[in-house]
């Protein structure tokens, strides 16, 4: 049982709450039942599993996923309450938590339908794109300049074990974005007002959607690259937010590829 909390393994753990740490060490710390579980499912290497005994006393689910990582021989690691919550970002942690490889899903070749993050700062919408995006059958996310870390918290939470399952790039910059595009792929903008519908679009042909910010709305470089298109709105509303936004078009271009 670990009581201290400057216990190495607890301090190595700590750490991956900092961007810095992840990229460094190529490993994330990841909380609660859904998404260790999705992890395991998904075939994401498990380094170690964290859990507070007192805090998992009774629940038949976590209990059965402790057991099933120890008989997979993933070194369990009981903590008590007072250490466990340092590793948790949630206010009710559920008392589990495992530090797992940085998930690099191989990209398709090729890439015909692809989501990018331009500019999205906030970690809920973030997630909740990678959500969408799995939901729609994109083939791949990038987040690229000044977007949040895919890898955040927030943002994998909000993912629901997206993250596991579907191709992520974190690019800096569009010249680190534009080589992994396919070169037949047309880019579409999500933009107010623009003169182009997104249900006018022929999301059939090689595509990529990209979403900016709520805030500052999409980069120069974005704006350049892409051809503008607007979800036509009622009333004295001017925008939706990000995750909206990105979810209305995304759907609709999934209800276009369905199509003979």
């Amino acid at each position: 049982m670990i009581t201290s909390m400057e216990n190495q393994q607890v301090k190595e753990a700590r750490k991956l709450q900092r961007r810095r740490y992840r990229e460094r060490s190529g490993t994330l710390l990841i909380e609660g039942l859904r998404l260790v579980r999705d992890a395991l499912q998904s075939g994401v290497q498990i380094e170690k599993l964290f859990y507070a005994p007192t805090m998992v006393a009774g629940n038949q689910p976590l209990l059965k996923l402790i057991d099933h990582c120890g008989a997979a021989n993933i070194p369990l690691l009981a903590c008590t309450d007072e250490v466990f919550v340092t590793l948790a970002e949630t206010v009710t942690p559920q008392g589990i938590a495992a530090v797992t490889a940085l998930p690099v899903l191989p990209l398709p070749t090729p890439c015909h339908f692809t989501l990018i993050l331009d500019q999205v700062r906030d970690p809920g919408n973030a997630g909740t794109l990678v959500r969408t995006a799995e939901a729609v059958g994109i083939d791949a996310v990038f987040f690229g300049p000044d977007t949040v870390d895919p890898f955040n918290d927030k943002v994998v939470r909000a993912g629901m074990g997206g993250h596991f399952r579907l191709p992520i790039r974190n690019c800096a910059t569009w010249s680190a974005i534009q080589p992994l595009l396919d070169p037949a792929q047309v880019l579409y903008l999500a933009q107010a007002n623009a003169p182009l519908c997104y249900t006018e679009v022929d999301w059939r042909r090689p595509s990529a959607l990209i979403v900016g910010g709520e805030a500052a709305g999409a980069s120069a470089d974005a704006m350049s690259l892409a051809r503008p298109i607007a979800i036509p709105m009622h009333g004295q509303v001017e925008s939706l937010n990000a995750a909206i936004a990105g979810a209305v078009i995304l759907f609709e271009a999934a209800r276009q590829r369905r199509l003979p």
